[in-house]
Order: C-alpha cells, then structure tokens, then sequence
C-alpha cells in the first residue's frame, strides 16, 4: 500500500477519533470543564472506554501493575524490541478534553487504520494510556509512568491527594493497583524492550496558533522544582490595632516574597536564561480568616522551569535566599515542604530528525519547539529509550475549559504518527 492509498484510510478514521473524543467529554464534563480526576472514577472510565474500543477492533489490551492500558498490535518482527506511543487520560479540575487524550487516541486511531487495513508494522506496535500524569492530584507528576519503571518512592506513595488528602498509596489500592509490585520498585517495563517512545501532544502555548502552525517537532521538556506547598507563619492579629511596623502579617510576606521572585526572573531573563515561575495556588486559612484579622498563615505553590538543569538550580538558590531576607525583614517563618525535581528531557535527535523529515515530505508547515510543559516521555528519555515528541497547534492554551484542538490538526499529526510507526528508524534499538 502507497503513501496515499495509506493516507485516505487514514482520513476515513477522522470520524472514529472525533467520536471518542465526544464520548471522553461528555462523560468527564464537571458543567464547567473536564475533571478526570487521577487514580479516581472519571480516569478509569475514559481507560475502560479506551480498552472496549481496542478490544471491539480486534486489539491485543492488557494492564501492568499500576494500571497503566497496554494496547498492542503485533508486527512482522514481534520478537524484536517494540515501539510504542501514547500518553495519559487524567486531567486537571475543569481543565480541557485534549490534553493527553490527544496522545492516546491518536495512537489508537493509528493501530486501528493498520488493522482495519491488514498492514503489519515492521515491529510490535504498543499504544500506553499512563495514568496519572498530572501533578495538580498529588503534587507530583507522571505517577503512572514513574511506577512503570519502579521509580515510586515510599515518600510518593504517602502524597496527599490535593482534594480530600487521600494518599497516592490508599487511591492505588481503591483502583486496583498491584500495591506489592509498586511499593517493592519493581520495574514493570525493561527499556530494553523498546525500539522508541513516541508522544503526540497538544502544544500548551500560544506559539504555533501565532506562526500558523498545524504540528511542531519538540526538541525538548524543561526540568521542574515544585513545591506543593509552602506556609508562612506570622501573628494573628485585629486589623485596625497594629501598626505596619509591628506587624507579622503572612499575606503580605507572602506577596513581597512573590514580588521579589518576579524580579529575579525578569534578571535571569535579562541573562539570556530561559526561565518560568508559577505560584499557582495561594491562600490564607480559612478556618480563621476574616475581613479584619491581620492573616497569621498563608500558603503558597512554587513551580519553576527551566530548559537546562544548572538553569534551574541556579535560579532556586536565589528563591532560597529571597525566602530567608522575607522572612527577616517582616519577622516571619517559611515552612518548606519537599522539593519535588523532574531534570530535563532533550529528544532523541535522529528521532526528531525523522520526524522533521516526515513533515516536510507531507507537506505540513511545522517547526521544532521546546516544550515548557511536562511530559510522561521524559520519563522514558531518563531510561535510555529514543524518545520523540509531536505538538499539535491547540487554541487557548491548555488546563482551561477553552482548550480547542482543530480536528483536522489532529488527523495532521496522526498522519506523521503514522509514517514513523510504518517507516520506523530501527537501527537505533
């Protein structure tokens, strides 16, 4: 079968990949956004509808111990180290319904064309839906492929869930979770047996709506220093009584400390580093706040990105010591949870040479782009296994209600997923 002849059957799949993503909305929409929380109900159904939909095309579908979907069609050469592709199914609270998604059902639209059609791919084709991949649940991210490779510490699995405190450990267990296989760090997958990783995804920014582009090779995922929750502790006191120089008021800290965080980032900027800074979740107690009490806690989120490693450490010293003058000048104390790391991933590079090259034979406007936003393949590029990535233009952003991936975008990328798992470089396994 011809490129082309490959292509219109590909096309045909449209309507399959738009079904599931009508069907994965309308049963996590929360009436504002989508909610499928991780290692809860919503992202156990969007895995089961994932897996009928496999088994209903004649699909090989399995779990490993943490419940991560394996989804596999055998190849000409099945004793040969696979390649497979995907990515994750949960999402953040009332965020949008592409976000991972797009990686898994773009994956499976693929394996589905080659069997519908009788194509074997030179190697075993397995499409990964991980589970939880997002950090907004537990404070950490890629849980369900960390786990896949025994990288679950004690300290992770007693992670409170951010809604109810539920830890990771307890919300395994309720899902079904192999808890002896995980809290033992066996790994459930040899990186030897993969030929290559490869991830669509929809790009979280705002580049390619502005330069016009359908699909973008990624070069590389940023490092991250997380913490999920930082408290400032002053005084209590009544609002109308205490002076500004008498005062350990911990909102106002807590905002002076945000401010000078700021400026050190527009320094660093100013220094040629590429460097990102997010608190995004500050808030006084509300079990004793009010209008006129001078806040005596306030609590606080640090993300900090960075594309290169020394980067990222280089900015968190001075994180560390605007904690330390704050805490000085205005007499109150920071109490710092712990510092949660992901290092950098940079993509395989005759991979994203590949994958470029694919583009540019089918004609689709592309660049190549680092992405800021965490993905489960650096997990995969930590292994040693030849990762590649695939953005996908998407509006508005992503994380938000107002994620909007064009389909036709999405069938773009499902094209050049499919060139590279029928045309697949495997002299680098």
């Amino acid at each position: 079968m011809g490129v082309l002849d490959r292509h219109a059957s590909l096309d045909a799949m449209e309507g399959f990949a738009a079904s599931l993503f009508e069907r994965l909305r309308r049963d996590s929409f929360d009436g504002v956004g989508i909610t499928r929380e991780s290692y809860a109900p919503g992202e156990t159904m969007a895995h089961k509808l994932i897996a009928h939909t496999a088994r209903q095309e004649g699909l090989q579908v399995g779990e490993d111990a943490a419940k991560n979907l394996i989804i596999a069609l055998p190849g000409r050469e099945p004793e040969k180290p696979f390649i497979a592709c995907g990515s994750h199914l949960d999402s953040v609270p009332q965020g949008g319904n592409f976000d991972g998604a797009a990686g898994v059902v773009a994956g499976l639209t693929v394996v589905v064309d080659l069997k519908r059609t009788g194509l074997v791919p030179p190697r075993t084709v397995k499409v990964f839906a991980f589970r939880a991949e997002e950090s907004a649940w537990f404070g950490k991210s890629w849980l369900g492929s960390n786990a896949m490779f025994g990288r679950l510490s004690d300290a992770d699995l007693s992670l409170p869930r951010a809604t109810n405190g539920q830890t990771l450990r307890d919300a395994m267990r309720t899902t079904g979770v192999d808890l002896d296989a995980i809290c033992g760090g066996k790994r459930l997958l040899d990186p030897a047996q993969l030929a290559a990783f490869l991830e669509i995804h929809i790009e979280q920014g705002p580049v390619m709506v502005a330069r016009d582009l359908p699909v973008a090779v990624v070069t590389g995922i940023y490092a991250n220093i997380r913490h999920m929750r930082i408290v400032c502790h002053g005084r209590s006191e009544h609002g109308g009584g205490v002076p500004r120089g008498m005062r350990r008021d911990a909102a106002f800290a807590v905002a002076h400390l945000i401010v000078r965080l700021d400026a050190a980032w527009q320094e660093f900027e100013r220094g040629g580093d590429n460097v990102v800074v997010t608190c995004g979740m500050i808030g006084t107690n509300p079990d004793d706040h009010a209008i006129s009490r001078i806040p005596g806690e306030a609590s606080f989120s640090v993300e900090i990105r960075a594309e290169r490693d020394d980067t990222l450490e280089r900015f968190y010293g001075p994180f560390e010591a605007e904690c330390r003058a704050v805490a000085a000048e205005r007499d109150v104390r920071f109490e710092v949870d712990r510092r949660i790391v992901n290092m950098a991933a940079p993509m395989d590079g005759r991979w994203v040479k590949h994958l470029n090259g694919i583009c540019t034979r089918l004609n689709l406007a592309h660049e190549l782009l680092p992405s800021g936003g965490g993905h489960d393949a650096a997990l995969f590029v930590h292994a040693g296994v030849p990762t590649a990535m695939l953005f996908i233009r998407n509006e508005h952003g992503s994380h938000n209600p107002r994620e909007a991936m064009r389909m036709d975008d999405f069938m773009a990328a499902t094209k050049v997923l499919h060139e590279a798992l029928c045309n697949p470089l495997l002299g680098v396994a």
